[in-house]
């Protein structure tokens, strides 16, 4: 994971203008274009959100997603950067210790 991105394969939940949700990994950022990448991403339709056109979730895993920034309505972290996840550790019983 790059220092300047920490971010980058953190699953993301994301609402498009278009009132869809999806949820993915976080695969690249491009600053200059714009546009943010998820891998392994699942639409969930428009859930009900109110729209003109609604769409129904979708059953298939999408390899990739490019989103222009234009297009996003709003973007949430789903599950914090493994660096920063509490880390758990191997509980030791006392007499495993004495072996």
């Amino acid at each position: 994971m790059s220092s300047g991105k920490p971010y980058i394969g953190c699953k993301l939940g994301l609402i498009s203008k278009a009132q869809n949700r999806y949820e993915g990994i976080l695969f690249t950022i491009d600053t200059i274009n714009s546009t943010v990448v998820l891998e392994k991403v699942k639409c969930f339709g428009t859930e009900g959100r109110p729209t003109h056109k609604p769409i129904p979730p979708k059953h298939d895993i999408f390899e990739f997603i490019t989103f222009r920034g234009s297009d996003i309505k709003d973007i949430k972290l789903c599950e914090p950067p493994r660096n920063l996840q509490p880390t758990r550790r191997a509980v030791q019983s006392p007499k495993d210790a004495l072996l």
